[in-house]
């Protein structure tokens, strides 16, 4: 990896869906030097997702760890329980333009990968961009404090 904004600690989650891609996933960013804690699963047998993605948006959300990475077979149980959580922006991304664009503009604090869809070759590409990318703030921050403000009035009313 060429650049990055700095070090960072990295919460990284997966279900058996998207065990093999969250293997390599925490190896190569164990090589590039990024701390890492892997919330599991540990293995390919079946297991919840909700669990997980929980574990890892929470973290994150906490602020015990700067970004966050999880992998369920399709990606959109993860993207759907990590949203679930507040102060967390997860986004599905399959490409390097999305990965760039959802730092730059919505503050993305976790990734999210289809272990079905996605290969290690281009994660890491992925990864790369999004890791590496700052938000940009300006009229992106206003839309970001919209959203806070969202997540205020949901919380006051649960």
């Amino acid at each position: 990896m060429e650049k990055k904004i700095k070090m960072m600690k990295i919460a990284v989650g997966s279900d058996h869906g998207g065990f093999d891609l969250k293997k390599n996933t925490v190896d190569f960013l164990k090589a590039w030097h990024y701390q890492v804690k892997d919330f599991g699963t540990f293995n390919a047998e079946r297991c919840d997702y909700p669990k997980i993605g929980y574990k890892v948006a929470s973290s994150v959300a906490s602020g015990k760890f700067d970004r966050g990475v999880l992998i369920c077979k399709s990606g959109l149980g993860m993207c759907i329980v990590a949203n679930k959580v507040r102060r967390i922006r997860a986004v599905l991304l399959n490409d390097e333009v999305s990965a760039r664009l959802s730092r730059q503009h919505n503050d993305a604090n976790i990734a999210i990968f289809s272990g079905k869809s996605m290969n290690i070759a281009k994660a890491k590409r992925i990864l790369e961009v999004w890791l590496s990318t700052d938000f940009e703030g300006g009229r992106h921050k206003k839309r970001l404090d919209q959203i806070k403000a969202i997540e205020k009035k949901i919380m006051r009313r649960d």
